[in-house]
């Protein structure tokens, strides 16, 4: 779905595809962001896109974590022949060597230039090179099987945001670090989900919805760790934020809330 092929009565709407792309990816100020979301949180059509992205975006952050399958042994075995066969073209043997007629003397008078002919030379290594790559990506591109994702990319997918500096939220705006915290697995002081489910014990929290996200931030200037869950309810979640002390012998909650919906 895109702006250029809007569905049947958008004109009409007040929002675009491209507006809630980027409210979702965290790529609009606060005060545009909330202008946005009180035009569309009402909107069944604008909840449903935006449910759309968390589903994807959440699929998309777990493609992260699945293994990469080994390259096959016939594809390895036809790049090693491709390089041997590159490497006895550009290196003949010595054999081959005396097969080839010496070169014709220069005429009398004629002027060799050992510059040109250096550089000659080095046009040519170059030319093999090239040709030995271009054969190595072929046999590759044509055995393996195509991994390409179809569709409409999304703005601002997480992963090409960075969690290593965590989000700086005020206390009355957290609910704004979710669409930022979604897809993110950085557990940050917690260190893992162990730390995670150490802490919601500590503060006699049973979550058993999906984590869709979590990751470091300061809430008014204090080291917290953020986490959002599933709720069973269409585009609305449920928001935490913890002291980055909190653990199994350390309770604290900074912020629990639905948001969306």
């Amino acid at each position: 779905m895109t702006d250029s092929d809007p569905p049947a009565g958008a004109d009409s709407r007040s929002w675009t595809v491209d507006e809630l792309a980027e409210m979702h990816a965290g790529a609009l100020d606060g005060a545009a962001a909330a202008e946005v979301w009180s035009r569309v949180r009402d909107d069944a059509d604008a909840m449903a896109v935006l449910d759309a992205l968390d589903t994807t975006k959440a699929e998309l952050a777990g493609l992260r974590e699945a293994p990469v399958a080994p390259m096959p042994d016939d594809v390895a075995a036809r790049i090693d022949a491709a390089l041997a066969a590159e490497r006895e073209r550009a290196f003949p043997s010595t054999s081959q060597q005396h097969a080839v007629a010496p070169p014709v003397p220069p005429q009398q008078g004629q002027v060799v230039d050992l510059a040109r002919r250096r550089r000659a030379k080095q046009l040519g290594w170059g030319a093999g090179l090239l040709t030995a790559a271009a054969a190595i990506v072929a046999t590759v591109a044509v055995s393996l099987p195509s991994q390409t994702t179809q569709g409409t990319p999304l703005a601002g997918d997480s992963a090409n945001e960075s969690s290593d500096q965590p989000l700086s939220l005020r206390g009355d705006d957290v609910g704004s670090g979710a669409p930022k915290t979604i897809g993110v697995k950085d557990f940050g002081a917690f260190g893992n989900r162990a730390g995670l489910d150490a802490c919601l014990e500590a503060n006699e929290l049973t979550i058993d919805n999906e984590l869709l996200g979590v990751r470091p931030a300061t809430v008014e200037g204090e080291e917290a760790v953020l986490a959002v869950f599933t709720t069973g309810e269409l585009a609305k979640y449920r928001m935490l934020a913890f002291p980055a002390s909190c653990d199994r012998d350390n309770p604290g909650i900074i912020y629990d809330e639905v948001v969306g919906g």
